[in-house]
């Protein structure tokens, strides 16, 4: 409390401004977050698994898979959310609660890595810009993996220049840990392996002259120690099951015709598309227009920057854009070199980073070229905002899936007169997860089916949840597995349930 104190009589405004940031961030991300919230099957298999382990104390070794080859993510993700379920009495609310509280805790730390890089200025602007965004807003309210990325790939950002230019190796420890959840939030995070060994033989290089290489390799060796420890459930895991994990990634990496690309250089092309395409996404409110000279105004106003400021290799910021260079093209080389779509939460990465180069460039051209780079910075700032504001998704309608998912499935509980039954979901993007964590929750007596114990887990009745067009249904002829695996049957009786279709099918074997 004293160090707040001191901080707010020493920089009242830039107090209040930060605290204002931080209150529309916060606003942005939990107004109404039960109902923008995303929960499709996903979110449904996470929060079923983790009540397993709050009721049934059923320890947890593999995280969720992913959507690439017969790869599993670490656990760490399940046991982070599973005090906010149990605390939330185990409503999904709690754990989008929290992935929003970790969201408004990014805003904080993109303006202390801000403020300590480049100035309070800096760290103010890339803050506030960073709380508007529509993608990172979006990706800031729903309980999923990957929304942790952020967060954690910034503070191992932060961690690994602690130890190059401050020459604090304790922040090591910290390292460890944020880049342990980073590998269990997305495999992507493997992009920032090779740009943490090259910082940190940088910082090895540099002890030669100041001193502190045995510090630096006994804090290396106990924080790998606990890299390993917290990465040891995957491990177990993958002794236990045939190396599942690590044959997945070997054909993932062997098998390139359609996942990777196994030289380098293919990227140099991409990158420059990529690079735009990102910051269109992230930072220019998916303006294509703005986000194409935005993209193109980074690279101006570096080289401006360089060939005109006084921004020599004894300062701060020289070293703070060469962190931000060097994470940024890496990662870019990686999509580059990657052949399938980008999705949006794949740039969880380097999320942060064109904020912090905003904020770093405003600030040094209002610095260095006064009244110019002001009004170049205002203008900036200004265009930012508004496109970033009229895309905010509390502008549009809430999706209401939560609420949907609740109504849907206390329908089939009460059709199924309390008798057994099996589930199943015909969907575009959705599968069974959503409505069978409320059913296993109240008790209602859903079942799986296991094609090896048929008699136990067959039962005599099948809801099937048809989100599709009703026209396309079609439950009894479905080839997926939940229907096929049930036999042969009829449509027994339909109902329609908040913009769903539910079916309840009987067998008819045995019928006349």
């Amino acid at each position: 409390m004293g160090k707040i104190k001191d901080f707010y009589n020493q920089n009242k405004l830039e107090f209040i401004l930060l605290i204002l940031i931080l209150l529309i961030g916060a606003f942005f991300r939990l107004y109404r977050i039960g109902e923008y919230m995303t929960f499709l099957g996903d979110e449904g298999r996470d929060a079923i698994i983790v009540r397993r382990l709050l009721t049934e104390f059923d320890l947890i070794l593999i995280g969720p898979g992913t959507s690439i080859g017969n790869m599993y993510l670490g656990p760490l993700y399940y046991y982070l959310i599973a005090p906010s379920l149990f605390i939330f009495n185990f409503s999904p609310i709690g754990p989008s609660i929290f992935i929003a509280l970790i969201g408004v805790l990014t805003i904080f730390l993109v303006w202390y890595v801000g403020r300590d890089w480049f100035g309070g200025r800096a760290g103010l602007i890339a803050s506030f810009l960073y709380s508007i965004s529509p993608t990172v807003i979006i990706y800031s309210r729903s309980s999923w993996n990957p929304n942790i990325m952020p967060f954690f790939s910034l503070l191992s950002v932060y961690s690994i220049w602690k130890v190059w230019k401050d020459r604090s190796y304790s922040w090591l420890l910290v390292l460890s840990v944020s880049v342990s959840f980073c590998l269990q939030s997305h495999y992507l995070a493997l992009l920032l392996v090779p740009f943490f060994a090259i910082i940190w033989f940088l910082a090895l290089w540099e002890t030669r002259w100041a001193g502190g290489t045995r510090r630096l390799l006994i804090y290396s060796f106990w924080s790998f120690l606990l890299f390993l420890f917290l990465m040891s459930p995957l491990l177990i895991f993958d002794i236990r099951h045939g190396w599942i994990n690590f044959n997945a990634m070997k054909t993932f990496f062997s098998v390139r015709q359609t996942t990777v690309s196994a030289r380098p250089w293919t990227a140099i092309p991409n990158m420059l598309p990529i690079w735009e395409e990102f910051v269109t996404r992230i930072l220019a409110g998916r303006n294509e227009i703005l986000g194409r000279w935005t993209s193109l105004s980074f690279l101006g106003v570096l080289l401006w920057i360089v060939g005109k400021t006084k921004l020599s290799i004894l300062k701060r910021e020289y070293w703070a854009y060469s962190i931000i260079a060097i994470w940024i093209g890496i990662s870019l080389v990686g999509f580059g070199v990657y052949k399938q779509e980008i999705y949006d939460h794949y740039y969880g990465i380097i999320f942060t980073s064109p904020f912090l180069l905003a904020g770093g460039m405003m600030d040094q051209l209002i610095d260095n070229h006064k009244i110019r780079g002001v009004w170049i910075s205002a203008f900036g700032l200004l265009f930012l905002t508004y496109f970033n504001l009229i895309e905010n998704p509390l502008r549009y309608p809430p999706n209401r899936q939560l609420q949907r998912t609740v109504e849907v499935a206390r329908r089939i509980e009460k059709e199924a007169g309390g008798m057994p039954f099996n589930l199943a979901v015909i969907a575009e993007r959705n599968y069974e997860d959503a409505y069978q964590y409320f059913l296993e929750k109240w008790g209602s007596g859903v079942t799986d089916i296991d094609p090896l114990n048929s008699e136990e887990t067959i039962k005599s009745q099948l809801f099937v949840v048809c989100e599709l067009p009703r026209e396309k249904c079609d439950p009894t002829h479905n080839p997926k597995a939940e229907v096929a695996n049930f036999g042969w049957s009829r449509v027994d009786e339909v109902w329609e349930e908040t913009g769903v279709t539910v079916f309840k099918l009987v067998h008819t074997k045995g019928e006349e």
